[in-house]
């Protein structure tokens, strides 16, 4: 399966240097100190990211046509999706770990860093092997399917990112603090470094965003092979994934028929990958299918509102200290 990617070194380059010029306004100008982000300052800078996104779009566009266009869009609107479920993981982990929150965006900013390395990591292998072995691109269809299928009978409720064995293993061997230290992820206490239960939150934060990468990685292959295309999407997708957040944190629980919604999307690119061989579903097709059944879940979940919740309980001493804290911050 040979693929011709757009991406030349120069465009590499160039991207790279781009996402890190946003990055260090970010956190070096916007965000220097640490604060609260209101739901006002969430949407400015979810209309920012999802405005840049476009433009970027637009430039693909302008550069190599409308097929890969449309895989772009289509790709970035998959993962924008799927990233509504890490989202649900995050509130799941702030709140089990009573993380206050004027901190809760430095801790998204360092995890996106380094998701960034790791998704990189991901598409290049999965290029790779797709590029040399076709068979790889059942393995990915049945994956998703299964994935689907376990997102359908999930509840809510199970969700504990805490119970990762990785997790337990750090907590264990890492010597930690009992409480916050301000914004500080590890402190020297007695002459010896020690973790705070920050970086504890960014350790569970980052092996959340290994397990959703496992899914709407591939997801994307199914849209298109260019590894440029690929990434590209993939990285805009979770650049603004931190002030989605703080968009949807409050409101989350009115959307509940979004992991239905998600589920239907895994399962719809996985048989589109067992089925690449007997029809190709045009690219603008798997656009305006993925746009049907997310916008059918939104307005399934507006029509037929939940009547329960879930609530996470957080631990009632970090909750005391992390009020405390809050307090201090702001």
């Amino acid at each position: 399966m040979d693929v011709v990617s757009v991406g030349t070194p120069l465009l590499w380059t160039g991207f790279t240097l781009l996402v890190g010029a946003m990055l260090s306004l970010d956190l070096g100008v916007f965000h220097r100190r640490a604060h609260v982000v209101s739901v006002r300052e969430a949407l400015l800078w979810t209309a920012i990211w999802i405005a840049l996104s476009l433009l970027f779009n637009l430039a693909v566009y302008s550069w190599f046509g409308s097929e890969r266009a449309l895989e772009f869009l289509t790709g970035y609107i998959i993962e924008k999706a799927l990233s509504v479920d890490n989202i649900f993981v995050f509130i799941v982990i702030f709140s089990s770990f009573a993380v206050p929150r004027a901190l809760q965006h430095r801790v998204l900013f360092w995890g996106i860093l380094g998701a960034m390395a790791l998704r990189g990591g991901f598409i290049f292998v999965g290029a790779a092997l797709l590029q040399n072995f076709h068979w790889v691109i059942y393995v990915f269809g049945a994956f998703l399917l299964f994935t689907g299928g376990k997102l359908l009978l999930r509840r809510a409720s199970e969700a504990h990112p805490e119970q990762n064995r990785v997790f337990r293993l750090f907590r264990k061997v890492v010597p930690s603090t009992t409480d916050y230290r301000g914004a500080r992820f590890t402190v020297v206490e007695a002459g010896r470094w020690r973790a705070t239960p920050l970086l504890l939150v960014l350790v569970a934060v980052e092996l959340t965003d290994i397990a959703f990468a496992a899914d709407s990685i591939p997801a994307i292959f199914a849209v298109t092979k260019d590894p440029f295309i690929v990434y590209t999407s993939n990285i805009f997708a979770i650049l603004g994934l931190r002030a989605l957040y703080f968009v949807l944190a409050g409101v989350m629980g009115r959307f509940h028929y979004l992991n239905t919604g998600l589920a239907l999307v895994l399962a719809f690119v996985g048989a589109k990958m067992l089925l690449t061989d007997v029809y190709k579903v045009p690219v603008g097709a798997s656009l305006a299918i993925v746009g049907l059944l997310l916008a059918g879940a939104v307005l399934a979940s507006l029509i037929y509102p939940s009547s329960t919740g879930e609530i996470v309980t957080p631990d009632p001493i970090l909750q005391e200290r992390a009020e405390a804290i809050g307090k201090t911050i702001e």
